[in-house]
């Protein structure tokens, strides 16, 4: 009998950072979890209304409950990985080591969680420009999106932490660059968290009306004037020093990140539906709505 040598399965590695827990996913070329891992991670607050976490800790996380997932296959076969985060404002020095985003000045404390409410004061300023850019956000921007926190740095920190900044991070797209040392930004967090536009970029003007204009001056260094398609690859994979991290092998792919509920909403609005007797079943997808569901809720929809 005639038979068939059969190609190697592929394997793709998915990283999800929650509000208090990393997890990660094996999943083969058809779409099958073949193994996941969960390892929690550790919040701060210092005071009501502030929230604080530490990238190194979260890192570590993502290695752990990646090599987890990883062990019980060859390591030849994965094909590449993609990370998925809260949307959590990540600070590093000009030398991309963690600096401090609290007046104690405890530089691993250096992620101000998405949950965060300590910019209360610099929203409500934000809000009241009506500029442009808010339209983008539904008319008025939140709390928890990335100009007020910056801004509250800028105000409240601007020895300790503003002047010493030399990049802030999306947390999923730090994740990105500590895996590839690109700095690359993913679309998905710079449109919906930072006021970005795909077809008109950054707004000079809206950052000069907050108060914000050293960012325009640095022309957008610090946060982002490398833009990716979430999906898209970024850089040259992983690097030496974060395959050894995570137990994978160098240079395999790494995918441009998403925000969590994002992520979500791509799963389950993506997701195939025959064969349940649903009603979306010959529906096209814009007529879905996701629910995902965490530490908060998000209705997602294309």
């Amino acid at each position: 009998m005639h038979s068939e040598k059969q190609s190697p399965v592929k394997y793709y590695v998915g990283i999800d950072v929650g509000t208090a827990s990393v997890r990660a996913a094996l999943v083969d070329e058809r779409g099958t979890v073949v193994a996941h891992a969960d390892q929690p991670i550790h919040i701060w607050e210092p005071r009501p209304d502030h929230y604080e976490q530490s990238s190194a800790d979260i890192w570590a996380a993502c290695c752990s409950v990646t090599k987890k997932v990883a062990c019980g296959v060859d390591a030849g076969q994965i094909r590449g990985l993609g990370f998925d985060a809260t949307c959590s404002l990540v600070v590093v020095d000009k030398q991309f080591r963690p600096l401090a985003v609290n007046c104690e000045g405890q530089n691993h404390r250096n992620v101000i969680m998405w949950m965060d409410h300590r910019a209360a004061s610099q929203v409500e300023r934000i809000n009241a420009t009506q500029h442009r850019v808010l339209s983008y956000v539904g008319g008025v921007m939140s709390v928890e999106m990335q100009p007020p926190k910056l801004l509250w740095l800028k105000e409240n920190l601007r020895e300790l932490c503003w002047e010493k900044a030399g990049c802030f991070f999306d947390l999923p797209d730090f994740l990105s660059w500590k895996a590839t040392g690109v700095t690359a930004r993913s679309l998905c967090t710079v449109v919906c968290k930072w006021t970005y536009t795909s077809d008109g970029g950054w707004d000079d003007s809206f950052w000069k009306m907050i108060g914000l204009e050293d960012l325009v001056m640095d022309k957008y260094e610090k946060i982002g004037n490398h833009v990716l398609s979430p999906g898209e690859p970024v850089g040259k994979g992983l690097t030496p020093e974060a395959a050894k991290d995570l137990g994978l092998p160098e240079g395999i792919a790494v995918a441009a990140s998403l925000i969590d509920a994002h992520a979500g909403g791509l799963g389950v609005i993506g997701a195939d539906v025959k064969g349940h007797n649903l009603p979306c079943e010959n529906q096209p997808i814009t007529s879905r709505v996701a629910v995902i569901c965490g530490t908060s809720s998000c209705h997602m929809g294309v």
